[in-house]
């Protein structure tokens, strides 16, 4: 089989923009973004750059085997992509006082796995449709299938508006899909060593990930102030959809509220 056409440049255009404390009350504050799987920065990059106008320190890199072809992906795991995620972490932590983390789809389960395993040191979390569970029954058959067939049909591009584009891979890696499926299971068992403020974005129409995943986080993370939101008019990637703006708005106003010094206690 000949090798898929790479995608565009601009699929590897990852955006990194500095903190600004003088819009944020003196404040150094990071958002760290990342994608989901078969996609790139494309999908998060307005968000970015809607919360880099309002101050913030926003990363949003490229994870490993991505931005150029599917058969790349098929030779890269969970752990390169989250190994990338919390290099890019660590650099930002460093650099600011403070880190929400956030993502779309399996870059949501990023967030939330970044949220376990770091504690206090996540201000916050923002996800948009986050995939940590499904209902598809083909998906019990990835062990085997994986070593059968390179890729199943793209999942990319699910988006309501017209026009709009995520240069997602045409086939979905099932090698790579696989590496994040087996991560579900010990992602849903940490759940509760989550407690920081959470905040959910989840389309009421999404064809790429189904309704079982948003009940389980909201059902066993520990944290106390959980909002999730609704977007009637997008599909899964929301972030590029008609309901973008409610993202980027709401979104901004909550890395804000989890962000602010505590109040003196006299």
């Amino acid at each position: 089989m000949a090798p898929s056409t790479p995608l565009p440049p601009v699929a590897r255009e990852t955006l990194s923009t500095p903190a600004r404390p003088e819009l944020t009350g003196g404040r150094r504050v990071g958002v760290l973004l990342s994608h989901g799987i078969t996609g790139n920065p494309t999908s998060m990059t307005p968000w970015g750059r809607h919360l880099a106008d309002q101050g913030y320190a926003v990363e949003v890199p490229l994870l490993p085997g991505h931005g150029t072809t599917w058969e790349d992906a098929n030779k890269t795991t969970w752990a390169d992509w989250y190994g990338r995620i919390t290099e890019v972490f660590d650099k930002l932590s460093a650099e600011v006082d403070s880190v929400v983390v956030g993502g779309l789809s399996m870059g949501g389960a990023v967030a939330l796995r970044l949220a376990a395993d770091r504690g206090d040191q996540v201000a916050g979390v923002v996800v948009v449709n986050p995939a940590l569970a499904s209902r598809r029954k083909d998906l019990l058959a990835l062990p085997l299938l994986k070593h059968v067939v390179g890729g199943f049909p793209a999942i990319g591009n699910d988006i309501k508006k017209p026009g709009g584009n995520e240069y997602p891979y045409p086939k979905t890696p099932l090698k790579a899909l696989h590496t994040f499926v087996q991560q579900w299971k010990p992602l849903i068992a940490d759940l509760p060593r989550i407690t920081q403020p959470l905040l959910i974005f989840r389309s009421a129409d999404d064809h790429v990930v189904d309704s079982s995943s948003v009940p389980i986080i909201t059902g066993r993370v520990s944290s106390r102030d959980v909002t999730e939101r609704v977007l009637e008019n997008s599909y899964h990637v929301a972030t590029l959809d008609n309901d973008a703006e409610t993202i980027f708005e709401e979104s901004a106003a909550f890395v804000a509220r989890v962000t602010a010094p505590a109040a003196d206690v006299r």
